[in-house]
């Protein structure tokens, strides 16, 4: 497994002194972006090929939020291909060896110029070496979003959501989904199902519906016509 060593910032943590979810993956996102630049397959070589990897799905699990200041250690590994589709686990550990946090991820290679499905090349093939698959519970990737969602405010896409591919980052998805659930909701489980792109002054039609009873929230972040953008479903 790939790893970084990291601290818990003071820009990465809440009210509570504690890294709050935001902060969390956007560790795991990180962590990829380093693994493929470090074996020779980062943005740059992405770019010469006019290609990108487009993440599909996340399941985050976190057992415990680290507090400021905590040392940490972030990895991440490989462990199927399946066509133009990857699949990648992730993990974050205090240094004494305390799993604090674990991940599943679905990725998809995509031509920019065709915006269709790309083949892997030789060298992607070689240099992701997989790995055994994470033992974790693995959730369906497709989210159920209950019909009774309460329709909110539409907003605009601003700059500060995007990210190199000019798009809405993946973090940002998670981030607008959270302005819906109680400031005090502590996620243990996150999953994201991102079914199409949103870019600069796209508008946004949240949808939230929860499920007191089992801790459960569901925010579909829609287009107009009720297509979403991204479901993003938090669990306690």
């Amino acid at each position: 497994m790939y790893t970084f060593d990291g601290r818990v910032r003071y820009s990465e943590v809440g009210t509570d002194g504690n890294m709050t979810l935001i902060a969390l993956l956007d560790y795991f996102q990180d962590c990829s972006t380093f693994h493929s630049e470090d074996i020779g397959l980062g943005p740059d070589y992405l770019r010469e090929l006019n290609q990108v990897w487009m993440l599909s799905a996340w399941q985050i699990c976190v057992n415990r939020y680290p507090h400021l200041c905590e040392k940490i250690v972030i990895g991440t590994a490989p462990y199927d291909f399946r066509g133009f589709v990857g699949y990648r686990n992730f993990e974050m550990k205090t240094q004494g060896g305390e799993v604090l946090a674990y991940a599943n991820s679905v990725w998809s290679l995509m031509d920019l110029a065709k915006m269709a499905p790309a083949k892997l090349t030789e060298k992607m093939l070689t240099g992701y070496v997989l790995e055994e698959k994470y033992p974790m519970e693995y959730a369906p990737r497709k989210i159920h979003v209950p019909e009774d969602g309460e329709h909110m405010e539409p907003f605009a896409v601003k700059e500060y959501h995007l990210d190199t591919n000019n798009h809405v980052n993946n973090g940002q998805h998670v981030r607008m989904a959270m302005d819906y659930v109680p400031k005090d909701f502590r996620v243990r489980q996150l999953r994201v199902e991102y079914k199409s792109q949103a870019i600069l002054g796209d508008m946004i039609y949240p949808a939230v519906s929860s499920d007191k009873e089992a801790g459960l929230y569901t925010v579909a972040l829609n287009r107009e016509d009720g297509r979403p953008y991204s479901i993003v479903e938090l669990n306690c």
